[in-house]
């Protein structure tokens, strides 16, 4: 997979998994990833399916109708990839957070929605459902943050409020914050983002680590 990696000041930090909304490139999210937390290593990925000239990590059949059966194939890439990666650059692979705005929180929510295990934890910018009628895995004590705009035509409230209800069902801790625009991604959001990831990750807002048990990989 076209990547990027970036290791972080601090071995025990996570690694922040960047995926980019529809025509990004793995290096977009860069500046956010350093908002949130400037100490975590970063893997940027880019998506392998291409929309005319745009990237992104699936299929879709229509705005806001995704290919599911290419979401399958694509989501089982990305988790092949993860953790293929961690063995590469001396990653734990139990300490990865997903970043992902629009179609990148997609991919990044079909992988809490398939594999248990795949994820640390995940903030996720604009996201919609990715797949229904299915039986989610056990995703207890995975945090999970989302940010959602009230007048947001791709990814209206209802969808949003599903797509919550759907994680915390499965076991999820899921916050999420509602902001007062559409589709793009603010400032306010990426403070919000901030905040609950120091909260969550960082206790006492000392820099993130994990316990001894689950230290990096060398």
């Amino acid at each position: 997979m076209r990547h990027f990696f970036e290791p972080g000041s601090g071995m025990d930090a996570p690694t922040l998994v960047l995926f980019h909304g529809t025509g990004g490139t793995e290096r977009d999210l860069i500046p956010l990833a350093k908002r949130i937390d400037p100490d975590a290593s970063l893997l940027g990925l880019r998506g392998n399916v291409l929309e005319g000239e745009m990237s992104r990590f699936f299929r879709r059949l229509a705005e806001g109708v995704f290919d599911e059966e290419d979401l399958l194939v694509r989501t089982g890439e990305v988790k092949e990839y993860l953790d293929k990666a961690a063995q590469d650059y001396g990653r734990n692979r139990a300490n990865m957070v997903a970043v992902g705005y629009s179609n990148g929180a997609n991919m990044a929510a079909s992988l809490l929605f398939h594999y248990g295990h795949a994820l640390r934890g995940a903030l996720l910018f604009h996201p919609m459902v990715p797949r229904r009628g299915i039986d989610l895995p056990d995703l207890k004590g995975v945090p999970v943050f989302i940010a959602a705009g009230i007048r947001d035509p791709i990814c209206p409230p209802e969808e949003t409020a599903e797509l919550e209800q759907l994680l915390q069902g499965a076991g999820a801790s899921v916050t999420t914050y509602w902001g007062e625009g559409g589709h793009r991604l603010t400032a306010a959001e990426a403070d919000q983002a901030a905040a609950w990831y120091r909260q969550t990750f960082c206790p006492g807002g000392t820099p993130c680590h994990t316990d001894a048990e689950n230290s990096p990989q060398k």
